[in-house]
């Protein structure tokens, strides 16, 4: 069986992120079922360039627009074997933490948790409030896993690109969808982390 995957992109710095896990989506053989929010179309220009949002879409299945809170991905009865949000903002982490249903991208991630799916939200801001870490919490308490894109600096990357390839490939890893592809610790290659 495909596994179908849904990937929220929101509005937070980290655009890259997102391209980066529909590579990795694509790469263990996944449907994606896409939804952006209209700052993470703002995001992606801003950070990428003008033809990043095409990038994206092409690398999914299909886009579902952020304004349609009757499309499949907001049902439970939808086959999906779990749903990434990256980047995740403090604004989507919110309402996911406390139901806000508002946006396809929030209503998606909701059905994650009341199907006991996997959800990642790759959550990203820095410093973060007490607000934030209540809410990391709360999701987290929800069965969500919080995987602020912090780099394995102990892999030694040379290069952002390769820092955003591992922190997708350890997203998609966590659904347990497909053979882990993220590059794991080797304590025989250097320092310990």
């Amino acid at each position: 069986m495909t596994a179908r995957v849904v990937l929220g992109v929101s509005g937070a710095s980290g655009a890259a992120l997102a391209l980066d896990c529909a590579r990795a989506l694509r790469a263990a053989g996944a449907v994606v079922e896409l939804v952006l929010s209209a700052m993470a179309e703002r995001t992606l220009a801003l950070e990428i360039g003008p033809a990043a949002r095409g990038e994206l879409v092409n690398l999914a299945d299909r886009l579902h627009p952020v304004v349609d809170l009757g499309a499949a991905i907001a049902s439970g009865s939808f086959p999906a074997q779990g749903m990434i949000v990256a980047p995740c903002s403090m604004r989507s982490l919110a309402a996911i933490a406390h139901g806000l249903d508002d946006t396809l991208l929030t209503r998606a991630a909701s059905v994650q948790l009341k199907e006991r799916r996997p959800l990642v939200l790759l959550a990203r801001e820095a410093p973060l409030t007490l607000a934030h870490l209540r809410n990391m919490t709360a999701v987290t308490e929800m069965g969500a896993v919080v995987l602020p894109p912090v780099p394995a600096f102990y892999l030694r990357p040379e290069t952002t690109a390769e820092i955003t390839a591992q922190i997708a490939a350890r997203a998609v890893d966590l659904l347990h969808i497909a053979t882990p592809r993220a590059r794991a610790w080797d304590p025989t290659e250097g320092p310990a982390p």
